[in-house]
C-alpha cells in the first residue's frame, strides 16, 4: 500500500482514506471513484483500505 494515489499524487498516508485493489494499487476516493472503483493497472475492484492497529 502506497503513501500516495497512484492518479493524482494525493496524500494517502495510513490515517488517510484510500482504495486498494487485490495487489494493493493505491487510489484516492476522488479517482478511485472517477475510474468506477476499478483498477486501472489490473482491472479488479478499489475498494476501501483497512486501517492498521499501529497506525490508528
Amino acid at each position: 500500500m502506497r503513501p500516495i494515489c497512484e492518479r493524482c499524487q494525493a496524500k494517502t498516508g495510513w490515517r488517510d482514506e484510500a482504495r486498494i485493489c487485490s495487489y494493493e494499487c493505491t487510489f484516492c476516493p476522488e479517482c478511485a471513484e472517477s475510474m468506477a472503483s476499478i483498477c486501472p493497472n489490473c482491472g479488479g475492484g478499489l475498494v476501501v483500505r483497512p486501517h492498521r492497529a499501529e497506525a490508528l
